[in-house]
């Protein structure tokens, strides 16, 4: 069945009352999306911001009288805003589509380094023989696609991981963790903040194969203290400067940390932070995305 798309272009301080006023007329669906090339990248804690320029998006079945639609929306603008011009509204029709299909169909196979795949759970590997990550994402972040998560790969690709604990922090999918056990890693501490994250991981430990006794999910308070030789964690700026202490803690001496999640205008400050602790490498940049690793001093 397709569907009627109704978008609206707004301001930020207007966005929720035109969500309201798609909601009141019948929508099924409100998204928001830039309508200019604005990125919002990192909001303060507690933040929700919107671009300057927002594109308030109501999805209609197709049987939706389209006509009696525009004319319930502009009249309700029109009493919420009366001095202000009424907001430009498009319309189009969305073809119905298995989106998961869709999604499914796009993600492909990709190597990391030397010796990493990263292959989608419903495909063969394309080198049977290398070490490949058969990956479902479920709920969580982390597919290989993104420039941070690419980034982790290749470096944990280019280490000796041989028999070597490590801590995933932040782990989403589950992605880097298994990647390293794949790569010869003896035990992984995988810690998030999302439950759904720690599920994810577990599923996809199982989904290569792996035993379960190789890999531990925690949330950060029942996470247990014991120092790793290795820490990957791709997150966030601030939490990575926050949590610094606590992160570098978790690392022996001697031990190698790999941190992104990081733009490249973010890496002054986290060199200096970690320096405290490690020495640290020159940056990996990748598409306005960085890698910062070093070694535990």
């Amino acid at each position: 069945m397709p569907w009627l798309q109704i978008n609206i272009t707004t301001v930020p301080s207007r966005a929720e009352s035109f969500e309201d006023i798609l909601l009141a007329a019948g929508c099924a669906a409100v998204t928001y999306k830039d309508n200019q090339d604005q990125p919002i990248f990192e909001p303060e804690l507690g933040t929700t911001p919107l671009w300057d320029s927002t594109v308030i998006t109501g999805l209609f079945a197709a049987e939706q009288d389209l006509d009696k639609t525009l004319e319930f929306i502009k009249q309700a603008q029109g009493q919420l805003f009366p001095d202000v011009p009424l907001a430009p509204i498009q319309t189009e029709i969305l073809e119905d589509k298995d989106w998961e299909r869709t999604w499914m169909d796009g993600y492909k196979p990709m190597r990391f380094g030397e010796r990493l795949w990263v292959c989608p759970s419903w495909m063969e590997p394309p080198e049977p023989t290398a070490a490949n990550l058969m990956l479902d994402p479920g709920l969580a972040f982390g597919t290989g696609t993104h420039p941070t998560t690419a980034l982790c790969l290749e470096w944990l690709d280019s280490q000796d991981l041989k028999d070597k604990n490590v801590t995933d922090f932040g782990c989403g999918s589950g992605i880097l963790g298994i990647a390293a056990l794949l790569l010869g890693a003896k035990h992984v501490l995988a810690i998030d903040i999302d439950p759904q994250a720690l599920q994810a991981t577990l599923d996809n430990l199982e989904r290569n194969k792996l035993a379960l006794s190789t890999l531990d999910a925690f949330l950060p308070e029942k996470a247990p203290s014991a120092q790793t030789e290795v820490l990957v964690a791709n997150i966030l700026a601030g939490p990575l400067i926050e949590l610094a202490p606590q992160i570098s803690e978790r690392v022996s001496v001697g031990g190698k940390l790999c941190l992104s999640g990081l733009l490249e205008h973010q890496g002054n400050e986290i060199l200096e932070t970690y320096s405290q602790w490690f020495q640290l490498d020159e940056p990996k940049i990748n598409d306005g995305w960085i890698r910062v690793t070093g070694t535990k001093r």
